[in-house]
């Protein structure tokens, strides 16, 4: 029991000492000062700019929001930076550049609302009335419909109907 004690005791003594040492060994950083020197950091990066509501009406931070154009109407022959895209290195992206960009669904442009009316209400009828057609001559019977004297009851199994023997049965 005395030895356990030990062991449990030199093995808190070393962790502990280990968690001491810890906070020196974190204060020497592996990297240069002008990576880590929070001073140096504040003056390469500085806070943005706090602006009023006033002077940011979109308050997205001063950030220079572009005309809201969708990148499949610009000029797919022009000589963009990144032609998959159409932009250029260094343009800015509108906020809403999920939306208009290339890869947003597809702006159809290439009719309006009223012909687009017209056409989905011919395509309406045609169909409606292709369907009404065959509906009227369709054939719904065989062309010779089929006829049992005294009606179904004998070819069914009725009374009077003769019955098959089965193999085995005697004759009479």
């Amino acid at each position: 029991m005395l030895p356990q004690r030990l062991a449990r005791a030199s093995a808190l003594r070393t962790g502990m000492a280990a968690a001491r040492r810890l906070p020196i060994i974190q204060q020497r950083g592996f990297l240069p000062p002008q990576y880590s020197d929070r001073k140096i950091l504040e003056e390469k990066y500085p806070d943005p700019p706090n602006l009023s509501p006033a002077q940011d009406p979109d308050m997205n931070g001063g950030y220079i929001n572009p005309p809201a154009i969708k990148r499949q109407h610009r000029d797919p022959h022009a000589d963009w930076w990144d032609p998959q895209e159409r932009r250029n290195f260094g343009e800015p992206i509108h906020e809403d550049n999920d939306v208009l960009g290339m890869f947003s669904p597809y702006d159809y442009t290439w009719t309006t609302t009223g012909p687009g009316l017209i056409m989905i209400g011919t395509f309406v009828a045609t169909v409606l009335g292709v369907s009404g057609l065959v509906y009227l001559n369709y054939p719904d019977k065989v062309a010779y419909p089929r006829e049992f004297e005294g009606g179904l009851q004998r070819e069914l199994g009725g009374p009077g109907a003769v019955r098959a023997r089965k193999p085995g049965d005697e004759h009479p």
